[in-house]
């Protein structure tokens, strides 16, 4: 990919998921560890922790760095309220602390960091900074600091998402995942909490970063950096593929975890319906992509109960790999997704499929226009 229009971009942006996704792996041991249990909940219940803000403002700070400030357009996830309250100056001095020790180690990745630490009032400006609304015109970075909050405070799978969008077309996708193990025979399928994840009996061999340009008709995995031991990883990237099964009965589908914003019964009756014998995958964050686009599973299915948007930062970056992986993603009616139309998927008709190859995803467009009269969405 190194006569690519968007070269730099990719470069950049690799590198700063990287960056992030280390900086998510250490926050997350000492969640899990107790060291500190800084989680917020939003407006929607929906929980927020250091690591969110933490990488808004890391990746904010630098993408302006490297491609100006003053007309650079990020749209992202998070913004200062909870941050900014008086009841959160604890919070907010974790952030800068976090935000600090992450930019520092800046030049392991092969960026430059800034020339002294950032004091809050930067840091709160970087993450305020993220409030494009996006749209058909101009480039805008889409980003989701860390994609599946309740994975990560969980000690399970999330993803740390950036995409580039040029004149509505998704152009650029990296996603960091830092708990995704680099290989398939590495993965322990098994049933925990009536979730089916795959984490990993290797730790050493846990976390990857997946990225692509469009029309490359490539994707690539490498491993994440350790931050203490400097640029290793590019050097062992390798191509990845989706799965060259077409057979449902061999097929394995992946679906979210939580039912809140999907319906888990009409899944479980469209892979019936199709033939699909396997056990949902059911997964957290956009790790889902990054499973179909390196060959994990076959099918990614997500059907909305009603009232509820799907929002671009939660699907650009995965859905551009998997379609370079040689994968088709479409909505429920077979249209491609549009990112052109602001923060929400305006238009998405049913549903998101996301599959492997064109015969798997026509016998699920054909199973859900058979059943969705009935299914109550």
């Amino acid at each position: 990919m190194e006569n690519n229009k968007y070269a730099k971009e990719l470069d950049v942006g690799v590198k700063v998921v990287q960056m992030a996704s280390s900086l998510c792996k250490t926050v997350q041991k000492a969640l899990l560890s107790g060291t500190f249990n800084q989680v917020k909940s939003k407006n929607d219940d929906s929980p927020v922790t250091v690591a969110d803000w933490s990488v808004q403002a890391t990746v904010s700070w630098m993408l302006c760095k490297y491609f100006g400030s003053q007309r650079l357009s990020i749209i992202a996830e998070e913004d200062v309220q909870a941050l900014s309250e008086p009841d959160s100056v604890g919070l907010l001095e974790l952030v800068v602390n976090t935000v600090n020790e992450t930019l520092a180690k800046a030049p392991t990745y092969g960026l430059n960091g800034p020339s002294e630490a950032l004091r809050a009032p930067q840091v709160l400006e970087a993450i305020g900074r993220c409030n494009s609304s996006g749209g058909p015109v101009g480039k805008h970075w889409v980003l989701d600091p860390v994609d599946g909050t309740l994975g990560f405070v969980r000690g399970d799978q999330y993803a740390v998402a950036l995409a580039l969008i040029d004149d509505g077309k998704v152009v650029i996708g990296v996603l960091g995942c830092p708990n995704y193990p680099l290989e398939k025979e590495s993965l322990n399928y098994h049933n925990n909490i009536d979730r089916h994840t795959f984490p990993s009996t290797n730790m050493s061999e846990v976390g990857c970063v997946i990225y692509t340009s469009k029309g490359s008709g490539e994707a690539w995995m490498q491993p994440l950096i350790n931050g203490n031991e400097g640029l290793q990883g590019p050097n062992r990237a390798k191509l990845i593929k989706v799965s060259s099964i077409d057979d449902p009965a061999l097929a394995t589908f992946c679906e979210s975890v939580e039912e809140a914003n999907t319906n888990h019964s009409f899944t479980a009756g469209l892979a019936n319906g199709v033939g699909l014998r396997n056990k949902p995958l059911r997964v957290h964050s956009m790790v889902k992509y990054a499973a179909i686009a390196r060959g994990d599973a076959e099918i990614y299915m997500k059907f909305a109960r009603g009232g509820y948007k799907e929002k671009i930062w939660d699907h650009a970056a995965g859905v551009l790999i998997v379609q370079e992986a040689g994968g088709v993603v479409t909505d429920a009616g077979g249209r491609p997704l549009n990112f052109s139309r602001g923060i929400f998927l305006e238009g998405l008709d049913r549903g998101i499929i996301a599959c492997s190859g064109v015969k798997i995803h026509e016998k699920i467009i054909g199973a859900v226009y058979a059943s969705w009269d009935s299914s109550n969405l």
